[in-house]
């Protein structure tokens, strides 16, 4: 696997932008090289921190998000940076395409020796993702998707369930997500897992019909499984059935709820009368 820049120009001249499908490949490389060194510090009696939002960070997230920026920067070199482990710079705001990074998404799982963790990463172009690649190396499974050319798993496309009735949906998120669904629904639950983009993904290749989180889950949780999901025919949107908008000077997010096409307005509905996540604005909120 080589993970080398795009040549530049002969001259000297600037390094010429690639076509996004040769963009696309590459990135699907590089996302492979950071998670097989996420993998290699697996399990190894890592330094942990807690962030001032109380979430947690290990020395691994550290080095796969330096490892993410070399390669990407390399890549495309004017393009903005946007990741979890990264000090903000609002010059990405001025910025048409920005990468935006999860180092590892579900650090709680991989801190604990839980498989379900991933390496997220989206180029996201005018506020919607652009190219997308989510790798989990525990699992063996390596997502990459591409605006109008569908979305992959293990090179394998892959496309939501067809599913437009409620009734017998399996469905995964937040207990009392799913407590409140269940009010409205029989609903088949699965495990909410410890990464929200493995969540997401998991109803692009069909194997749940509905996930929902709640509020203040952020650009980098989201932004490669989005476009998975939209590539494999299925929405992620906010209650208001709104699509989402990356890159904005605060990158967080509104409760979310994401299905396929026909069952997406049944799900939003059901989420109306259950009155999912209705707590003060404000207030306090357990993690997506």
């Amino acid at each position: 696997m080589s993970l080398e820049p795009v040549s530049a120009a002969a001259g000297g001249a600037s390094t010429p932008r690639p076509d996004d499908e040769t963009l696309a490949r590459h990135l699907a490389e590089v996302v492979a090289g950071a998670g097989e060194l996420a993998r290699s510090m697996y399990g190894a009696g890592l330094k942990t921190w807690t962030k001032d939002n109380q979430s947690p960070v290990t020395e691994a997230d550290l080095a796969v998000d330096r490892f993410l920026h070399r390669h990407l920067t390399a890549l495309a070199p004017g393009y903005g940076w946007l990741s979890e482990e990264t000090a903000d710079d609002p010059a990405r705001l001025d910025a048409r395409r920005v990468w935006v990074v999860d180092p590892i998404d579900g650090t709680r799982g991989y801190m604990n020796g839980a498989p379900d963790w991933a390496v997220s990463v989206a180029l996201v172009e005018d506020g919607r993702p652009l190219l997308a690649a989510l790798f989990a190396p525990m699992l063996d499974e390596m997502f990459v998707a591409r605006r109008g050319a569908g979305a992959r798993r293990n090179g394998v496309r892959v496309k939501v369930a067809p599913r437009a009735e409620l009734e017998g949906a399996r469905a995964a998120g937040p207990a009392d997500a799913l407590d409140a669904i269940a009010r409205t629904a029989a609903i088949a639950r699965l495990p909410r897992g410890h990464s929200l983009a493995l969540r997401i993904a998991r109803v692009a290749t069909g194997e749940v019909d509905l996930a929902v989180s709640r509020a203040d889950s952020h650009d980098w949780d989201l932004a490669a499984a989005d476009l998975l999901v939209e590539e494999a025919d299925g929405r992620l949107t906010t209650f208001d059935a709104a699509p989402l908008v990356y890159n904005r000077p605060v990158p967080r997010h509104a409760p979310l709820l994401c299905a396929g096409r026909a069952l997406h307005p049944v799900a939003l509905a059901a989420a109306a009368r259950a009155q999912l996540f209705a707590a003060p604005h404000g207030a306090a909120q357990p993690r997506p």
